[in-house]
């Protein structure tokens, strides 16, 4: 197994804050569509935990999947790429 200790990391956009040390990071992927071949912006969300709680809307992050934090939380902020004008 070469992907042990690998854990996935994916790029997306802060759509909320409101909630104490959590946002919600909406993930959009482009998918390729099987019969028509044109490819379709899929979109997922999902609770990323924010320790410092320094994400605001609009900013882009990198998030990577951890342990499950809570019953929704499965993912951490890693890094804040870019911040909201």
């Amino acid at each position: 197994m070469k992907n042990r200790g690998m854990r996935r990391q994916v790029t997306g956009v802060v759509v909320s804050n409101k909630m104490d040390k959590t946002v919600v990071v909406q993930v959009e992927t482009l998918v390729k569509h099987q019969r028509y071949h044109k490819y379709i912006r899929r979109r997922a969300k999902f609770m990323a935990h924010d320790e410092k709680s320094d994400c605001q809307i609009g900013d882009s992050v990198l998030i990577t999947e951890s342990r499950p934090l809570s019953r929704n939380k499965k993912w951490r902020v890693t890094d804040i790429i870019k911040k909201a004008v």
